[in-house]
């Protein structure tokens, strides 16, 4: 019975809950990867409204094709074409500089990527080498806010069909840096879904904490806008029991929630609501610890 759910799902137009991504099963790759838990989820006001690599950063070694996860603070995501002063859309930019005349609209080109329906990351496949990237946030008619992100170089080391990185345990911090980084560009497995960006099945946090919210095969926008082939995300928190802690609407369009919780054991509920309401993609569940608060 349980094999035909997709079937059902299909059949009724809804997507099948994509898989919580676990926690890496190795010894070294676990210790590794809970190294930058804090790192990835750590709140930082220090700027109200920024954009950001969520997955990457200045230095990063990757192999060829990756993943590059946009992050936004302090804003909404919304298509191009629809108004909306306290929202917009990402910007990439490759190998190249600000555009010197911030009042025109960002051109098209190979160096100046636009994801105007709304996108929360995308796959990029670059030469060997040495590479720059930059997002840019930009208002409907593709003219930039004063809003982006510091250009960080990333090195591309080869082709992804290639051998991965390991750990070596008499070179940890080294070898660790590598795998992690590797892993972490990693592209997306395909198809539509929606997904916790910056934390995986069963991960011990620190509260309090920022989640960065991500989804593949349909847009972000603000619920009241009501553009086709988009939504906006629904975060519910469920203690260890199964009663309800927390919920939290992203109607306006953000990619980020922001979680204080006292210490336990958690799950999240993940959803993509179209502007009536109505569910577009599920995640399935994704279980949490709080270890720590920080106050």
């Amino acid at each position: 019975m349980l094999s035909k759910i997709p079937v059902l799902l299909a059949l009724a137009g809804l997507a099948a809950p994509s898989l919580a991504e676990p926690l890496p099963t190795g010894a070294l790759e676990r210790r590794c990867w809970l190294a930058h838990t804090q790192q990835r989820t750590s709140v930082d006001l220090r700027d109200p409204t920024t954009v950001s690599f969520v997955n990457l950063a200045h230095n990063y070694a990757v192999r060829s094709p990756f993943w590059v996860e946009f992050g936004v603070r302090g804003m909404g995501v919304v298509p191009a074409g629809n108004k909306n002063e306290k929202a917009g859309h990402h910007h990439l930019l490759i190998d190249t500089p600000l555009p010197m005349n911030h009042q025109a609209q960002i051109p098209f080109s190979d160096t100046h990527k636009h994801f105007g329906k709304g996108q929360t990351g995308t796959q990029l496949d670059l030469p060997d080498g040495k590479h720059t990237l930059r997002l840019l946030f930009a208002d409907h008619e593709h003219r930039p806010y004063f809003v982006y992100s510091r250009e960080i170089t990333i090195h591309v080391l080869g082709r992804r069909s290639g051998a991965a990185p390991r750990i070596e345990p008499g070179n940890f911090e080294e070898s660790c840096a590598l795998w992690y980084q590797d892993t972490i560009s990693a592209p997306r497995p395909g198809g539509k879904e929606v997904y916790v960006k910056n934390l995986r099945d069963e991960e011990p946090v620190t509260s309090p904490f920022v989640l960065s919210l991500g989804a593949v095969g349909f847009g972000i926008a603000p619920a009241t806008q009501k553009v086709k082939d988009t939504g906006h995300f629904a975060i519910t928190i469920s203690s260890k029991g199964g009663a309800q802690v927390q919920r939290q609407v992203l109607s306006d369009g953000r990619t980020e929630a922001l979680v204080d919780l006292p210490r336990g054991d958690y799950e999240i509920d993940l959803r993509l609501l179209d502007g009536e309401g109505t569910q577009l993609l599920r995640a399935s569940p994704l279980r949490f610890t709080v270890q720590r608060q920080d106050r």
